[in-house]
């Protein structure tokens, strides 16, 4: 492939597969040069060493060298602040507070696959399940109120169907701001109410977190990682389980769920997981603090850097015939799809539990669960970062 025809995005002939030009660089040129769709030039990695040692290099930020923004309260920033937060909000997603949150994750996912199947066929996974769980996941672990779950839906709905990347006009950007405004406004409204009745939620754990050192996270902060959970949680988690359904009723597996030990499903998580990333997400660009050379091609301060987990997950040096899907697969090399070094995803933990249990559920409770549309013809939304099916029409 010569530097002309790398302009983002390649083509990609099946929404499951990654696009066949990431296999030709990552063989011949693992971090090359291209064009992004707004004609910025930046560099694309696509081998699995080059991407692990991109996520986890402290001279590529998540924004540009010397732009940073003074009212970012989020944990995508860079350097001492990030540090500060990140160490903060880590002190929530302890194993303990992992562990606790599980039975309640799994009663809402056998909850929820038995409404869908009592709703009968023929049904939307997307609609009818996935995003319906993840929207009750988000709300349990930020302990919203039964009697608020409804308003809070509708807010997160709101901010979720929008794609802030493909805005055509200023109406629909004032849509867009103010759909954002309201759920940090909602957000904001949760921490205060919180901070007088503190439960064993996630949202409560945040407020209740403090440190000799880095003090305790701030009202700001609080309703920026509240909105961040939302945002983040409810849109990869309902792409995450879509998606999922989707392959393993593609490859005929599903069934073999209902049956298997609490390793074998681990395992079979994590082969979803592998071949999901990139389907459903990539990270956000990163850019370059100082020049450095990575995989020994020079880097200048200011590049951009796009690593594609969905490229770096295919890596045949590391996961052996990569594209075949093996619900028991064991890799020396862990897959990267909740990213590596310090942005990695704090989430991933209750993420592969709610993926899990709501696949064994489906597993138990339809086992002839299939799929009404070919895969090729199902219709999605791809966004810079974020990408799912806007429908999967399912029967049994």
């Amino acid at each position: 492939m010569s530097e002309t025809d790398r302009r983002l995005p390649f083509d990609r002939p099946n929404p499951l597969d990654p696009p066949h030009a990431y296999a030709e660089l990552r063989g011949s040129e693992p971090v090359a040069r291209v064009t992004t769709p707004d004609g910025r030039r930046a560099w694309l990695v696509t081998s699995y060493e080059a991407a692990a040692a991109a996520l986890a290099d402290p001279r590529l930020g998540m924004t540009p060298s010397g732009t940073a923004d003074p009212g970012n309260d989020t944990l995508f920033q860079d350097g001492d602040a990030h540090t500060r937060l990140r160490r903060l909000v880590a002190k929530a997603f302890t194993p303990r507070s992992v562990a606790a949150v599980r039975p309640r994750i799994e009663e809402l996912a056998a909850a929820h696959v038995e409404s869908f199947a009592d709703a009968g066929p023929p049904a939307d996974l997307v609609a009818g399940l996935a995003s319906p769980l993840s929207l009750a996941v988000i709300g349990e672990l930020l302990g919203v109120e039964v009697g608020e779950r409804e308003r809070f839906s509708a807010l997160a709905e709101a901010v979720g169907s929008v794609d802030f990347h493909a805005l055509e006009n200023e109406e629909q950007a004032a849509a867009a701001m103010q759909a954002w405004s309201d759920l940090t406004g909602y957000a904001a409204g949760l921490v205060a109410a919180k901070r007088g009745d503190l439960g064993d939620d996630l949202l409560s754990g945040l407020i209740s977190v403090r440190d000799a050192d880095d003090g305790r996270l701030g009202g700001d902060e609080l309703t920026a990682m509240a909105t961040t959970l939302v945002v983040a949680g409810y849109q990869t988690s309902r792409n995450a389980l879509s998606v999922g359904v989707i392959r393993l009723l593609a490859e005929g597996r599903l069934a073999g769920l209902a049956d298997a030990g609490a390793d074998d499903v681990a395992t079979a998580v994590e082969e979803v997981l592998r071949q999901e990333a990139g389907v459903i997400a990539e990270p956000f660009p990163r850019w370059a603090h100082a020049d450095f050379e990575l995989d020994g091609v020079p880097i200048a301060k200011g590049d951009a850097v796009l690593v594609r987990l969905e490229a770096a997950n295919r890596d045949p040096a590391h996961f052996p015939d990569p594209d075949r899907f093996l619900p028991k697969r064991r890799s020396a090399s862990p897959h990267l799809s909740f990213g590596r070094g310090p942005h990695h995803c704090l989430g991933a933990a209750p993420a592969r539990i709610e993926l899990g249990a709501a696949l064994v559920c489906l597993a138990r409770r339809l086992p002839g669960l299939r799929l009404e549309t070919a895969v090729e013809d199902l219709a999605w939304v791809r966004g810079e970062t974020d990408a799912g099916p806007t429908a999967v029409p399912v029967t049994w």
